[in-house]
């Protein structure tokens, strides 16, 4: 019980001393939180900037893989670069890999952008020439994880015999042309053809100031029907219901492609495959690199926040001097002190500590909100900085401690 007054009576002295010197612990403070803001701030625009890039991927799932065009470098002799320009998947080319590709347990899904400038009609009322008008299949939605909140999605019926019908993003039910009305069964007009509403998309967000809500999705054939624009790009993916079967899925998919545009054996493959799991891999590199850049600017900043605290203890160690040869010639013991300028250093870093929690946070937010992305809480950042304050204080408190309780009381007394 004794010791445990002992320390309430520390904490009060420590607590004191601090109100005393205002002005310095308010500097201190300022300092140590600029070096957690830093830290905490670019730690935040990382979260935001991972859960925006791995959500617009995460949904595809580890087993599904996409058929696209690509360009790729090839380095001549002597250094020169050559593009070479793979050719376009071109609509017979995707038709047949979609008939000829039967590796068992998967679904293809043959899809394009008709055009990402479409006026959308619903009776008197038009939006602006901004929405993405996309031609799917009944695979498309499941191969892209996207789900619907009303109605359904296409079926086979629907694309097999052209019927006028679409899906639509979940900005048109929430805040656009069908925001008053139930649009399941509702006409919307593009290009002059009418198109009957049979569901709705869940809202996916903004990435990167393109709205992924603003969409339509109408049958394949009526989108080519419509959108008859040259040198179309068609787009193929491929989902497997067993994930441990990938790899073997996208073998046969090369050898069926390779086929289809009549490659021999000596000739590179003139096509992509993007497996979604290497996305997600990819972006975890991304994110990975940006955090520990976030750190090295965090520690450099907080290592001289550190610096600048134990300068400060000193000086307030050297001024009190008489003070703590009093406290030791009424019976106050070497750890008694050590202890009271460590709570003292602890604390003003803890304060620290919270004040560029704070400020990270909302210079965080601020950035997110420049950018377009969704706010993620940085949890492990607060609680990093939480622990990055503390061993700051505890660091800068030591030398200061230790020297305040090895002052000699009687030279201490002394001191003017």
């Amino acid at each position: 019980m004794a010791g445990l007054g002992m320390f309430k009576e520390n904490i009060k002295i420590a607590m004191g001393s601090i109100r005393t010197q205002l002005l310095r612990t308010i500097l201190t403070v300022i300092i140590i939180a600029i070096g957690i803001t830093a830290l905490v701030a670019v730690l935040t625009v990382v979260s935001a900037f991972e859960y925006n890039l791995t959500s617009s991927f995460a949904s595809m799932g580890s087993n599904t893989f996409n058929i696209n065009q690509y360009n790729n470098t090839l380095r001549e002799e002597g250094g020169n670069e050559v593009e070479k320009i793979n050719p376009i998947i071109s609509y017979p080319e995707a038709k047949a890999f979609k008939e000829k590709y039967v590796y068992p347990m998967t679904q293809t899904s043959l899809s394009f952008t008709a055009t990402g400038a479409a006026e959308v009609k619903f009776e008197n009322q038009k939006t602006d020439p901004e929405i993405t008008v996309l031609g799917v299949d009944e695979y498309y939605l499941t191969n892209s994880g996207l789900e619907l909140t009303n109605g359904r999605n296409f079926n086979t019926f629907d694309i097999s015999n052209n019927v006028y019908s679409c899906v639509v993003g979940s900005d048109f039910a929430t805040k656009g042309l069908l925001k008053d009305v139930n649009p399941i069964g509702k006409t919307l007009s593009i290009r002059g053809a009418k198109f009957k509403v049979i569901g709705v998309l869940k809202e996916k967000g903004s990435s990167f100031g393109n709205s992924r809500d603003l969409r339509v999705m109408i049958p394949i054939q009526v989108a080519r029907s419509l959108f008859s624009q040259p040198n179309i790009n068609y787009s193929l993916s491929i989902m497997i219901q067993k994930a441990e079967l990938l790899d073997a899925a996208i073998d046969n998919a090369i050898l069926t492609m390779r086929k289809i545009r009549k490659l021999n054996p000596v000739e590179e493959d003139n096509f992509g495959i993007s497996r979604s799991d290497d996305l997600l891999n990819k972006i975890a590199g991304i994110t990975d690199v940006l955090g520990a850049s976030a750190w090295v600017i965090g520690i450099i900043t907080i290592l001289g926040s550190s610096i600048a605290l134990m300068n400060i203890m000193i000086v307030s160690v050297t001024e009190r001097t008489r003070e703590i040869g009093v406290r030791k010639a009424l019976g106050a013991k070497k750890g008694a002190i050590a202890l009271q300028f460590f709570i003292e250093t602890i604390t003003v870093g803890q304060l620290g500590g919270i004040l560029g929690i704070l400020l990270g946070i909302l210079v965080g937010y601020g950035i997110s909100s420049l950018l377009d992305l969704t706010f993620v809480a940085p949890w492990a950042a607060i609680i990093w900085a939480f622990i990055t304050s503390f061993v700051v204080g505890l660091v800068s408190g030591l030398y200061p401690a230790i020297k305040a309780s090895q002052l000699d009381p009687i030279e201490a007394l002394r001191y003017e």
